[in-house]
């Protein structure tokens, strides 16, 4: 029974210990850190939802009583995270009460998934100071229930003094508490790759082991964040490279990863050297880069282009990427036509993405299109595919509707053309978009590639466009890596 009591008292007494800690870090505040991380929902685009983040920093959150700075960045997994630092906890409550109910944020919130959104906040021992950061960590954690507080705060301290203070790209390391004791860092780097170099090292260090052993590991959270404001989507790195023809920025060339990009285009030698020829053969006027559409699927980038390249062209491209570059780039090329039966044009049409979670649904659907309907031939279930009551077409010699395209058969066997596909190389996708890269015969016969767009609205297909080229004699080609 002595044993008991005396055993409740001292952790009576590190309780008491604890709070009288927690209570002096949030006395002693310099700052407030609010974080909040969530994931959007599936069927809002990244870049509609980087812009409005941003209106809602200018026009929102920066006009609050009490606010000093705010941050966006997202991790590696596509988690996001805002930080937001306040002179008091008052001024952060009351914001964010205002922000749930305030109708000119609301489209905002509804793009977050609420399910996976969780909100912190820490009294913090600095305030924020490392306004050239392009990348943050941060660190939550409990600490182990026999800790010394006073203790463990000043080996904290000694993590940036022995360890983390002394790396290359170090900006500012703030740590803070939360009225529940759980502990905050939140270190900030001047890029990714600095904050990659230090993490190598950190274990090795025995500050840093210590560090670590006095954590409940199973409490402890770690989210490694590039801003926003500094990240650039694969998609954005695309658009910026083919904008780089109007604008002759030499910067987003530095997207291509210099030691591996394998060229398709037949008429362009391989790697950097090969794209850089083409340039230099340029008009005078240079070339020319309308993007209408722009899509994203994993590590593939994809677009549709009003191209000024050695004449008016419309063209679709593929992109490949590995870390972050561009690794690979295929393309089909075509002379702009006038305007098809329907008075439809090669470019015109539908360009909103929407649908985002059923990306996989619709490439499924084109996918069996393709191998069903073109491939095997059978035309008795073209109706499974395609909208019998809208089809929009956008081929330069088809009509719309599938009288349009019965129509387009009937001439070519007439005529004793042919329209022949023989294998599916690549289907890409983003939402209601699905590009598909075809390889077979066309005309008389000619070897070809078929580069087929399709939108998609209720799991059938109601427009598309293409881009069909006959595929050059192999001893035309200026690179060996083939058209696919």
């Amino acid at each position: 029974m002595k044993h008991t009591i005396k055993l409740t008292l001292v952790l009576m007494t590190l309780f008491l210990s604890h709070c009288a800690e927690t209570k002096k870090a949030a006395t002693e505040a310099k700052t407030i850190m609010e974080v909040t991380t969530f994931e959007i929902k599936g069927d809002v685009d990244p870049l509609d939802f980087k812009k409005r983040d941003a209106q809602v920093e200018k026009d929102f959150t920066s006009k609050q009583p009490g606010f000093i700075k705010r941050q966006s960045a997202i991790d590696k997994n596509g988690t996001y995270v805002v930080i937001v630092y306040w002179t008091n906890t008052a001024n952060a409550t009351a914001s964010m009460s205002k922000f749930m109910s305030d109708t000119s944020v609301a489209d905002y919130a509804q793009m977050i998934n609420g399910s996976t959104m969780k909100m912190e906040r820490y009294a913090m021992d600095k305030t924020f100071n490392a306004d050239k950061s392009k990348f943050v960590e941060v660190m939550t954690f409990d600490l182990k229930h026999d800790t010394d507080v006073e203790k463990f705060n000043q080996l904290n301290q000694k993590v940036e003094t022995d360890f983390t203070g002394k790396r290359d790209g170090f900006l500012q390391r703030l740590t803070g508490i939360n009225e529940k004791g759980k502990q905050a860092v939140a270190i900030y780097w001047t890029t990714k790759e600095a904050s990659d170099a230090s993490l190598d090292g950190f274990m090795a260090n025995s500050t840093a082991k210590d560090f670590m052993s006095k954590m409940d590991q199973s409490s402890m959270f770690m989210g490694r964040y590039e801003f926003l404001s500094a990240y650039v989507t694969k998609k954005e790195k695309v658009i910026a490279l083919l904008n780089s023809f109007n604008t002759g920025d030499q910067t987003p060339i530095s997207y291509i990863n210099p030691q591996k990009y394998i060229q398709h285009n037949l008429d362009v030698g391989n790697g950097l050297a090969g794209f850089g020829e083409v340039m230099k053969n340029a008009p005078e006027s240079g070339f020319k880069a309308n993007i209408i559409r722009a899509f994203e699927d994993g590590d593939y980038v994809f677009t549709h282009t009003e191209y000024d390249f050695f004449g008016p062209k419309a063209g679709f491209d593929v992109f490949k990427f590995e870390d972050g570059l561009i690794v690979e780039h295929w393309d089909n090329l075509l002379a702009v036509q006038k305007p098809n039966p329907s008075g439809h044009t090669q470019f015109d049409g539908a360009t909103k993405i929407k649908d985002l979670d059923k990306t996989e649904a619709n490439k499924t659907k084109v996918k069996d299109f393709i191998e069903k309907v073109l491939l095997n031939g059978e035309m008795d279930k073209i109706t499974n595919y395609i909208n019998p009551k809208e089809y929009i077409q956008h081929n330069p010699a088809v009509a719309d509707g599938l009288e349009g395209f019965g129509e387009a058969m009937k001439y070519f066997a007439k005529n004793g053309l042919v329209m022949e596909y023989q294998k599916l190389h690549m289907v890409v996708g983003e939402g209601n978009f699905v590009l598909a890269v075809s390889e077979g015969k066309f005309g008389k016969g000619d070897p070809t590639a078929f580069y087929d767009l399709f939108r998609l609205e209720n799991r059938l297909i109601v427009e598309h466009w293409d881009v069909i080229t006959t595929i050059p004699p192999k001893s035309e080609w200026k690179n060996e890596n083939g058209k696919f």
